[in-house]
């Protein structure tokens, strides 16, 4: 019961987050209007989440396969099994997106629970330097990531059920502002 408890705080936080979800989401619209396609890009627990909502686009909503990707830190074995420090390789986020020939016409977001993940953050700087739109989805206010992106979403949803198990709360509101944003 203890832990449904602290999941049950998790769309409160999300929801207080609604308008930079917004934001966001207006930014992406724009993107995708003009031909451009949606990059998530995570490591862990908020990549796997990435590669998930991603995958569901084209059976759910008819999208072409290719239009909303997901990119994982450790390639595909990281999705089933973790690659230990892939996500603290910080120049591996920007190749992984070049072999997908991110470009402007774009918008590439960051997961990162923590805020903190090196793999993401140098992905976005990078997109950055090359006039690539970014957003970023955490759980800590004032974080680097939400730093380093155009459109920062914080959802603070407070201390893990269990200490840093960030697969729990954190994954559940990274989850949900995902399902808000794939389906605009």
């Amino acid at each position: 019961i203890n832990i449904n408890n602290e999941d049950k705080t998790v769309p409160f936080a999300v929801e207080k987050a609604i308008h930079q979800i917004e934001k966001l989401t207006s930014a992406i619209s724009d993107k995708m209007l003009s031909g451009g396609r949606l990059f998530y890009i995570g490591a862990g627990t908020s990549g796997r989440l990435g590669i998930i909502d991603a995958s569901e686009c084209p059976p759910t909503y008819g999208v072409p396969y290719g239009l909303v990707i997901g990119i994982i830190a450790g390639g595909q074995k990281a999705i089933t099994k973790a690659v230990e420090f892939a996500e603290d390789k910080k120049n591996d986020g920007w190749l992984d997106l070049q072999k997908h020939f991110v470009s402007d016409k774009d918008v590439v977001i960051g997961l990162a629970a923590s805020g903190t993940t090196p793999y993401v953050i140098g992905a976005l700087e990078e997109c950055r330097k090359h006039g690539i739109t970014t957003g970023s989805i955490s759980c800590n206010p004032g974080s680097p990531v939400s730093k380093t992106a155009d459109y920062p979403v914080e959802v603070v949803v407070g201390p893990e059920f269990v200490t840093g198990s960030t697969r729990m709360k954190s994954g559940t509101a990274q989850k949900l502002v995902l399902n808000m944003i794939s389906t605009t």
